[in-house]
């Protein structure tokens, strides 16, 4: 478990999510002559002029503009994504002189296909946890990758979520702790001359998603002294329907109080504290 010295939070948050829209169903008209069921009912296509760098910059600003902050006061701009749209060239630099960061800032990109905005973010508790950074912002941001036909094609959509990590004192939410599970494990590779990621597929559920995300949260609970009842709200990865809801029972957390979405209705109780944790490979 990593937990900073220094108590961090959530200072400022922002989304962007594309306007555009295709059908689920037209996905399995086009593939499976319209035969069986689809996973959901829509997903978030980007539009001509949109990728990574732009979705990062307008889920920037809306985290910059709820934290009450200015972008010269930012100590790092970190983007974390599987589809930057350069190989060799930063999306952070980008989105750091759009927003007018630049130039006495740290800027990168990271990678670690749906955990590199959560990478990010762990960096960026260290960062101003250890006093090096008085606000840190940590980006994750997609558009979709999948291989035509692929069943992640009626899932994986577009969209950016961007985080301010700042002290405590300021923060909606204060950041407890985290944790991170890593194996070598192959479910899910793209080779740099390939336009399209493919799955390993014995690989995907077990050992790979439930493995993982199993151990990482039971980890978690245990070295917080916490237990999965104590939580209002678990959002896990969402490669798919089905997975989170499979990984939530696993996990002894009642259907109440899983959930395949980040909304939620308010509590009847707001004064009541309420606890949220997320065990996720991916930000977006």
């Amino acid at each position: 478990m990593m937990k900073p010295d220094k108590s961090v939070g959530i200072v400022g948050y922002g989304v962007y999510i594309p306007r555009y829209r295709i059908a689920a169903r037209e996905i399995a008209r086009v593939w499976a002559d319209g035969q069986g069921g689809v996973p959901v009912e829509a997903k978030s296509v980007p539009g001509v002029d949109e990728d990574t760098i732009t979705m990062s910059i307008e889920a920037a600003r809306s985290a910059l503009a709820r934290g009450g902050i200015t972008a010269e006061q930012l100590s790092a701009v970190w983007v974390g994504s599987e589809s930057h749209p350069y190989s060799v060239k930063p999306s952070g630099t980008i989105v750091a002189e759009a927003l007018g960061a630049t130039p006495w800032v740290s800027a990168a990109d990271w990678e670690f296909a749906c955990k590199a905005g959560s990478e990010a973010l762990t960096a960026g508790m260290g960062m101003v946890g250890s006093g090096m950074a008085e606000y840190v912002l940590a980006i994750g941001a997609d558009t979709a990758q999948s291989r035509p036909g692929d069943a992640l094609e009626y899932t994986a959509a577009a969209g950016a979520a961007a985080l301010l990590i700042g002290s405590a004192e300021h923060a909606v939410a204060t950041i407890e702790a985290t944790c991170s599970y890593v194996t070598d494990t192959p479910d899910f590779f793209r080779r740099a001359d390939r336009a399209y990621p493919v799955h390993g597929n014995r690989f995907t559920g077990e050992p790979a998603y439930f493995g993982q995300i199993r151990n990482a949260a039971s980890h978690l609970l245990e070295q917080l002294g916490t237990q999965a009842s104590e939580y209002t709200y678990a959002v896990f990865h969402q490669p798919n329907t089905r997975f989170p809801q499979a990984v939530a029972i696993s996990l002894a957390l009642r259907r109440s109080r899983s959930t395949l979405a980040c909304l939620h209705r308010r509590s009847a109780t707001p004064t009541r504290r309420r606890r949220c944790w997320a065990c996720a490979r991916c930000s977006t």
